[in-house]
């Protein structure tokens, strides 16, 4: 179960757009949460890498943590 305040306007969008289709707000929503969280996830690991400064991982390297290369 999640809950989440959006700004005024974006709910707004959000009923229209589920008004005009017949769908509902939450399927938009985890629509849009399925489409988008691997770029977030992303985004934030690797931000979150460079605040600790670990060390920079070679292709090489990451390849092998991704299981592409033994």
């Amino acid at each position: 179960m999640l809950s989440l305040r959006l700004d005024p306007d974006i709910e707004r969008r959000l009923d229209r757009l589920a008004q005009r289709t017949g769908r509902t707000k939450s399927y938009y929503a985890r629509e849009l949460i399925e489409s988008n969280l691997e770029d977030l996830e992303d985004r934030y690991l690797a931000e979150a890498r460079l605040e600790k400064r670990l060390p920079s991982l070679t292709s090489r390297q990451v390849r092998k943590e991704l299981g592409l290369e033994s």
